[in-house]
């Protein structure tokens, strides 16, 4: 947020609420979009303690951000603009597919001050913003509205990436874009829950945004509704990125939590929380990963998701032949559970999301690159004092994705994977992929081992999954190593679902 005063929050009546979307919006694993803000806080510790403006740990974020769109499968564009002689850039991302004359747009600053790494101003809204985009992806979505998703740079200097961003479209251009999002501070540690006054039903000041900035404000609060959490409004007084966007007439709303002002005991009341600052860490250099209050921050996730999903227009998840259903890479967190089933057995080697570090026994047994990125999903990351320390032993160690919704049509999953073993290992260890579908798990692919070595390598396989056209599953990556003396070790990378 700029650095003005809060504005008043006013206690008026709820907006009528929105009707339901026609397709369930997807929860947003709050575990994911922290896992965004740790890679912005180690981005600013690498880089001089912040994110701002001209500094090289707002590109490192930009960067961040870019490719794992750019992995799952959106168009994105690197926006420059000078601003005190220096370059700054925002990043757009869209969606293909969607009517390009009716796109709506959801943005967030992605700079910090200079002062301190800017977790919750505004790595909180910049984080939730790119999980939501990247559910969009694996989820499949494709919606009647074209989606459109936005980083802004320099917003601490006034706007001045969403302002550049705005004033380089042309008139049909801003015309296209029938909705603006916008979410900046939405993980403050003693959070309120303000939304912009679409309607100016809280008469907070400015008067309402432009014709259909009240449908958002409506969907937004329909969301909190559901979950039993009151709002109240809150002003377009210009402090945030979708002031260019209101300036324009373009309809806008979003979602805030607080920064610099304080919680009244009316709102201590209606929020918890205490009567102090919405966040005493505001522009400082305490604005670290220690300074998100999770509930806000799962809570204002999965209102950003309803919202889109809601807004979407008639969205279908039948994605045309040959696009991407779902997709993992594993460079961040997306919620694949170790364990999940509580029943594995092995003593060590368990399955992880890590950084692998190579071991060899005579033969390679892990390898410590993976197919793409930095991160895998391999049994027992770290090397240890010898090849036979961290590999699988005494049983099978399981790990699960989270639950995956498929189309109807024909569709492939494909991934990469390797089983390494030396000669002591039998045929009755392995390493599998198995499909949960409800109460039934059907093993879709099995490598045994044998009493031989057999080194680590990246192979690919492909499994035919239109038996579960239509479904919600979830994957289950299996390694075992069923006599203690076996040496096993076990990978997988770029997990990928296409229809057609």
């Amino acid at each position: 947020m700029g650095a003005t005063a809060l504005i008043a929050a006013l206690f008026a009546a709820p907006a009528e609420a929105a009707p339901a979307a026609a397709l369930a919006a997807p929860d947003i694993p709050v575990a994911s979009v922290k896992a965004h803000l740790a890679q912005f806080q180690s981005i600013a510790t690498a880089n001089g303690g912040n994110r701002a403006h001209g500094r090289p740990g707002y590109l490192a974020s930009v960067t961040y951000v870019k490719g794992l769109l750019d992995t799952a499968g959106f168009t994105t564009q690197q926006q420059s603009f000078t601003y005190n002689g220096v370059t700054g850039y925002n990043l757009i991302a869209d969606w293909p597919g969607g009517d390009t004359s009716d796109t709506l747009m959801t943005g967030a600053h992605l700079d910090s001050v200079t002062a301190g790494p800017g977790i919750n101003d505004n790595g909180s809204g910049s984080a939730a913003n790119l999980e939501v985009a990247l559910q969009v992806a694996r989820s499949g979505f494709h919606p009647a509205r074209h989606l459109r998703f936005g980083w802004w740079g320099a917003e601490e200097l006034g706007l001045r990436g969403s302002t550049a961003y705005v004033n380089s479209l042309t008139s049909a251009q801003k015309a296209a874009i029938t909705g603006y999002l916008n979410f900046d501070m939405v993980g403050s540690p003693n959070p309120g829950y303000f939304l912009y006054d679409g309607d100016n039903s809280d008469g907070t000041g400015s008067g309402p945004g432009p014709t259909g900035s009240a449908e958002i404000e409506d969907t937004l609060e329909a969301y909190f509704t559901s979950i039993g959490v009151p709002t109240r409004g809150t002003d377009f007084d210009g402090r945030s990125d979708y002031g260019p966007f209101i300036a324009a007439g373009i309809p806008a709303g979003g979602i805030f939590t607080g920064a610099e002002g304080r919680k009244t005991a009316a709102q201590v009341t209606l929020w918890g929380g205490t009567a102090g600052t919405f966040d005493p860490c505001y522009h400082a250099s305490c604005d670290t990963t220690a300074n998100i209050n999770d509930t806000a921050l799962n809570r204002n996730a999965d209102a950003i998701a309803y919202t889109v999903w809601t807004l979407a227009d008639g969205g279908t998840t039948e994605p045309p032949t040959g696009e991407t259903v779902y997709s993992d890479t594993f460079e961040t967190a997306t919620g694949w559970t170790a364990n999940a089933g509580a029943t594995d057995t092995a003593t060590s080697g368990l399955f992880e999301r890590g950084d692998p570090a190579a071991t060899s026994s005579g033969v390679a047994t892990q390898l410590g690159t993976t197919v793409s990125g930095t991160f895998d999903l391999v049994t027992g990351a770290t090397a240890g004092a010898g090849a036979g320390v961290n590999d699988v032993d005494g049983g099978a160690t399981t790990i699960r994705s989270p639950a995956i919704t498929l189309p109807t049509g024909a569709l492939s999953l494909s991934f990469a994977w390797y089983l390494a073993h030396l000669n002591n290992a039998t045929s009755g260890d392995y390493f599998r992929v198995r499909v949960i579908s409800g109460s039934t798990t059907t093993t879709v692919f099995n490598q045994a081992g044998a009493a031989s070595n057999r080194a680590a390598a990246w192979q690919s396989a492909t499994v035919d999954l239109s038996a579960y056209a239509g479904q919600s599953i979830r994957l289950q990556v299996e390694s075992a190593d069923t006599g203690t003396a076996s040496l096993v070790e076990a990978a997988v990378d770029n997990v990928l679902i296409t229809k057609g």
